[in-house]
């Protein structure tokens, strides 16, 4: 099986410019972005959605939100708020196999259905 885009960006063989990076967790711009800023932020290990957490990947939405915050600061948004996001399947509108958090922000972001 081919190895998806994200883990073609976090492994290197896909050339992207990072926004951040350590051993656990890479961030870059996504290619489609529905707001001023609009970051996602992936784990290095793939993981197919949120589903699919278990007792090995403890901590990965930690790490996750710990470098979304990180960045919300790093673009001037923590104080104004900023919206992390992260789709599980199809219908939940994930459309990479891939774990990942959409950081958005820079504006006023529509108010989600209650």
């Amino acid at each position: 099986m081919p190895k998806c885009i994200f883990c073609s960006i976090t492994d290197r063989s896909v050339a992207t410019e990072l926004i951040y990076e350590d051993e656990y967790v890479v961030a870059f711009h996504d290619v489609k972005p529905v707001a001023p800023i609009h970051i996602l932020v992936v784990p290095r290990v793939h993981i197919e959605n949120v589903a699919d957490l278990g007792h090995d990947s403890d901590g990965v939405m930690t790490q996750l939100t710990r470098v979304a915050n990180q960045i919300a600061r790093q673009f001037d948004i923590k104080t104004a708020g900023y919206r992390l996001v992260v789709n599980s399947g199809s219908d939940g509108g994930q459309t990479v196999p891939h774990l990942h958090m959409h950081l958005l922000g820079g504006h006023r972001l529509p108010e989600l259905a209650r």
